[in-house]
């Protein structure tokens, strides 16, 4: 369909065509047919708020997308655990409760796959395609948008973002808040840490003893290095360019430069004197807390290309974290996303307009199920702007708000993140609970679900 037989769309200066939204303003608009985005038109509709849904593929294609369905599976297959004491297996829960249209289609679509929840990708995709398709409360329109609309929307266009609609989004919260591809380190959990292996210290004693050193002799350092070489690593898209990574370079990547680049570069052992004997490492891990309770902790200068299973096998060998539990695992690649502390609220609708809402990655989370609950909320709450209601608060101590507090908490350097007990808030085990890690998730997730349902009482449709 061209601009001149298309209805909602007409010529700009520039010979693009964009979309005209000439229809009834109490129609949502919602640009992208991912995850996020058939999410939050679902959750919209509802609460019987009438949604325009436009995705523009399969007239536009992208790199990584096979098909023209709605919510198509780009990477994995899995929605990862089903423990309801895994931080993935307590979002799930959160968004059975709330209907949500992705959890239904991986319930019927789902495929063996031990304790996780793994689906068939077409069999996934076409379920959600025709439930939004058969809505009568949605219509879909295949077309690209270019330009954020003059009215109530949710932009939900996902790490490949095209360059129109990113240049929309630079110009409205400034080009300093985009990012297009990100760098990130794992995470540990902090009970997962062995004391007796590392140290508290920070370089040169300055800013006090904040972060954990893990030390290594040189026969330590050795043995490593020959197994980060050694690793296997995932193979590079042709869409995303190594290039630019010079800033932000992978610890694999960093190594073959040299066998003491790491020692020069992120494993640096000058001014980390170990406290009991005075003495410099050969080389240290340093960890970051990621958060005020120290739950978790970054590693720090570990982004990495490393296979999941790679990154445990290797990064276990650090004296410390032979045991180590991986709250996040590092990754490098192409992510559109935006710095939402500086630029999206706790309802996910941006600062410098409160009538447009961003959901699914671009808002800073990683991962199929973290994409999907922020496009619930955007749809729960840019519904209630249709309704002109005022928005209510996610409870911080639930998965969804858990996720909102890490993209909307200032920081100095924010980075995307999958849903982990790290985000959440503290809770109180009493004196001989303290250690208990089970009895920790445990107590979490009961709060967190006594919460969630309060919440949805309060959203009614």
């Amino acid at each position: 369909m061209t601009p001149e037989t298309n209805p909602d769309a007409q010529e700009t200066r520039t010979g693009r065509s964009r979309i005209v939204y000439s229809m009834s303003m109490k129609e949502l608009i919602i640009i992208g047919g991912g995850l996020a985005g058939s999410e939050a038109a679902w959750q919209a509709a509802l609460r019987g708020i009438k949604v325009v849904l436009y995705e523009m593929r399969p007239k536009r294609p992208t790199e990584a997308h096979k098909t023209g369905l709605l919510g198509e599976l780009v990477c994995s297959n899995s929605f990862r655990s089903q423990d309801i004491l895994s931080a993935p297996g307590l979002l799930k829960k959160e968004l059975q409760m709330a209907d949500s249209l992705v959890m239904k289609a991986a319930e019927i679509s789902r495929v063996p796959a031990g304790n996780a929840l793994a689906v068939d990708r077409a069999v996934f995709s076409e379920f959600i395609t025709t439930a939004i398709s058969g809505n009568p409360h949605i219509r879909v329109v295949r077309e690209e948008v270019g330009e954020l609309p003059e009215r109530c929307c949710i932009i939900a266009t996902g790490p490949l973002t095209t360059d129109s609609m990113a240049g929309a989004l630079g110009k409205l919260i400034g080009q300093g808040y985009l990012f297009f591809y990100d760098a990130i380190a794992p995470i540990v959990d902090a009970d997962s840490i062995d004391s007796g292996k590392v140290y508290f210290a920070s370089r040169y004693g300055k800013g006090g003893d904040d972060y954990i050193n893990c030390p290594m002799t040189k026969e330590e350092y050795g043995a490593f290095y020959a197994a980060l070489l050694e690793a296997d690593k995932v193979n590079v898209k042709e869409f995303e360019d190594e290039r630019v990574f010079e800033g932000c370079m992978p610890v694999e990547v960093m190594a073959l430069r040299g066998r003491d680049t790491l020692r020069f570069g992120p494993m640096k052992p000058v001014g980390l004197p170990h406290p009991k004997t005075g003495l410099e490492p050969h080389a240290v891990v340093q960890l970051r807390p990621e958060n005020n309770e120290k739950t978790a902790y970054n590693m720090v200068g570990f982004q990495t290309r490393l296979k999941w299973p790679e990154q445990k096998r290797v990064f276990r060998m650090i004296p410390g974290l032979r045991d180590a539990d991986f709250l996040r695992f590092g990754s490098v690649h192409r992510n559109t996303f935006i710095n939402s502390p500086l630029s999206i609220e706790t309802d996910l609708s941006l600062k410098m307009r409160r009538d447009v809402y961003l959901a699914g990655q671009i808002t800073g989370v990683e991962g199929y199920l973290e994409s999907t609950a922020m496009g619930l909320i955007a749809g729960i709450h840019a519904s209630r702007r249709m309704r002109e209601k005022e928005p209510i608060e996610v409870p911080v101590t639930t998965a969804h708000g858990s996720l909102i507090r890490h993209i909307t908490f200032r920081c100095k350097a924010f980075q995307p993140s999958n849903i982990n007990f790290g985000l959440f808030p503290a809770i109180d085990c009493g004196t001989s609970g303290s250690r208990d890690k089970n009895l920790k998730k445990r107590l979490m997730v009961e709060r967190a679900i006594q919460d969630w349902e309060a919440y949805l009482k309060r959203t009614v449709r």
